[in-house]
């Protein structure tokens, strides 16, 4: 059994910071309940390239973090919404949302509200920038974080910053972030019965991971600036052009720098006086990544990558989406599958983690809009005319 088994969430969110969080959970061993708006569910149904896909509501945005879920409609704003969702709640250990803060409240289905007959109720409220404080109210995409976090400022050079990243990594730190924090409520509500309310901010996620970046400013003065693939803490460290392709180099301590000298036939740049010592390099790094250059030319990437690995040098070719997911190395530990569902084939991913001796993957594909709604149903008690009319009327 995976260490979540047993444990059920209500996931009441919506496009990517909300549903990756339950969908680590997911890949946990938690039975995830997701709850979506009759008729069109989650917005990222309709997100994706493949145009077919998102007229079927299984856009392909949506089938990236929903696999293992299961699909219940609700409207929400409906007394009858409203009583079979807490009825849910009474069988549940957590409820995911990422309303706007005060949304859930409004409904009457707060932490507040909830916990009164769910005691042990774990509540996660994500947001972009928390529950409360001045900007609380504000409407926050990936984007609108980035740039607001400092991320954007850090992110290309001189020339070309601030620079989004090339995908949204606010979501989804926001999201990481949830999901530990409701795996540390979940310990707590088994050992002493009692839940708590959780308040994931994606801003402060941000800012949280950017580590160095943010403590270098608070405890030295340091405002950081855009270096685009240079590392700020060692030289030489970044992107550099060889005789075909980009490779990393990192060469941050004195013996890997001296172990590059010598791979790439430059024994003479370890006594330099220019480049000797470790501060001098950063200081220098411009024409120590000049002479790194000139030496690399003669081999690709790929072979300088082998080379420079076997002399314990950190080093990496520069790869596209297409060429890391094609690594025997991914492959063997099958970072990504596929699910034959009667719509079309599902590719995945899976977590940064897996157990051995475990399916690497979700349990099933990502659900078709409501396909679970009706056996929840029957699970609390109504009969199949009780269902129809829920579904005539619109509350599922």
């Amino acid at each position: 059994m995976l260490p979540l088994h047993g444990v059920r969430v209500l996931d009441v969110t919506n496009v990517l910071a909300g549903p990756f969080c339950s969908y680590q959970l997911v890949l946990l061993g938690a039975e995830v309940i997701k709850i979506e708006q009759p008729g069109r569910g989650d917005l990222a149904r309709q997100l994706g390239v493949t145009v077919r896909a998102n007229e079927r509501l299984m856009g392909d945005s949506f089938v990236s973090v929903n696999a293992g879920k299961q699909s219940v409609t609700l409207d929400l704003k409906n007394p009858q919404g409203k009583t079979i969702f807490k009825k849910l709640v009474g069988i549940s250990d957590v409820v995911i949302e990422n309303f706007r803060p005060g949304v859930m409240k409004r409904l009457g289905l707060d932490y507040e509200t909830l916990s009164k007959t769910a005691p042990a109720l774990v509540y996660c409220a994500l947001s972009g920038f928390g529950q409360e404080g001045p900007l609380a109210l504000r409407p926050a995409y990936d984007q609108i974080i980035q740039g607001m976090s400092g991320v954007m400022s850090v992110t290309g050079d001189a020339q070309t910053a601030p620079l989004r990243t090339g995908y949204p990594v606010c979501d989804t730190l926001g999201g990481v972030t949830a999901a530990m924090a409701v795996c540390a409520a979940l310990v707590e509500a088994r050992a002493t019965g009692h839940g708590r309310m959780i308040d994931v901010s994606m801003l402060e996620s941000t800012l949280a991971c950017m580590g160095w970046v943010v403590s270098n400013y608070l405890n030295a003065g340091l405002v950081p600036i855009p270096m685009g693939n240079e590392n700020f803490t060692a030289a030489p460290s970044g992107t550099f052009k060889t005789g075909g392709g980009l490779l990393n180099i990192a060469a941050n301590e004195n013996a890997q720098y001296h172990n590059l000298c010598d791979v790439i036939g430059r024994p003479d740049l370890k006594t330099d006086s220019r480049f000797a010592d470790r501060d001098i390099r950063k200081k220098n790094r411009t024409l120590i990544n000049l002479e790194i250059e000139q030496a690399l030319v003669a081999r690709t990437a790929p072979e300088w990558d082998a080379l420079l690995t076997e002399a314990g040098v950190p080093a990496g070719c520069v790869l596209t989406v297409p060429e890391v997911l094609l690594n025997p190395h991914l492959t063997q530990r099958n970072f990504a599958g596929s699910y034959e569902t009667p719509t079309g084939t599902q590719h995945v991913t899976r977590g940064g983690f897996f157990f051995p001796q475990e399916p690497p993957l979700a349990a099933t594909p990502a659900p078709e809009l409501s396909q679970h709604t009706a056996q929840w149903l029957k699970k609390l008690g109504y009969d199949e005319e009780a269902i129809k009319e829920l579904k005539k009327t619109g509350v599922t």
